[in-house]
């Protein structure tokens, strides 16, 4: 083995520069497994916003990185809430104008964020051992277009969220909406629900 330079080259005029590829979920069924639309976050970078960043940084950071959730977090890694896009065009910010009699431009992330208390959230063994139709089951009856996903891999034993299922991307690999209005109770219903779609 020599410790001499490595053999270099020149560039031809057609070198491109490697960009940045999401994962690529194919089309997933209801009986596929749920990891199949989980995001994970120890493969993927959570986009996170600090409490006090204004609405419109938080929306161009959500379009810049090409998420539509953000993590808010005041003192890394402890998640205070989350923010979504759902969040920022709704009537919430609207409301707080009228309310606080502010500029739209002065409301924060904090102001209109979901705080962490009141997500719901799974935990990773039984997302390990559910099925897409469990997952979206629990997107209907809840109500949410998101699912928090955690683990207690932490050194004090204390909840970590691992990653998260979006309602957008079950859609999404699913080919069609889900029926956020109804609340299908077993899973046959849910599947003569989405069968309509």
């Amino acid at each position: 083995m020599s410790d001499g330079p490595l053999p270099t080259f020149r560039f031809p005029a057609s070198t491109h520069i490697v960009q940045v590829q999401p994962p690529q979920h194919g089309p997933v069924t209801l009986g596929s497994p749920a990891l199949e639309v989980f995001t994970d976050l120890a493969q993927t970078r959570a986009a996170t916003v600090q409490p006090q960043t204004s609405l419109g940084q938080a929306e161009l950071k959500m379009i810049y990185q090409g998420v539509r959730l953000l993590f808010v977090v005041s003192d890394m890694p402890s998640v205070d809430g989350i923010l979504t896009a759902a969040d920022i065009a709704g009537d919430r910010p609207m409301r707080l104008v009228h309310q606080r009699q502010v500029k739209y431009q002065e409301l924060t992330a904090a102001d209109v964020m979901t705080p962490l208390s009141a997500i719901d959230a799974i935990t990773f063994a039984s997302l390990q051992r559910a099925t897409v139709a469990q997952v979206v089951a629990t997107l209907v009856q809840r109500g949410r277009p998101h699912l928090l996903v955690v683990d207690s891999e932490t050194a004090d034993g204390s909840p970590r969220i691992r990653g998260l299922v979006s309602q957008t991307q079950v859609e999404r690999q699913l080919g069609h909406p889900l029926p956020v209005t109804a609340m299908a109770q077993t899973f046959s219903e849910l599947e003569q629900v989405l069968a309509g779609h």
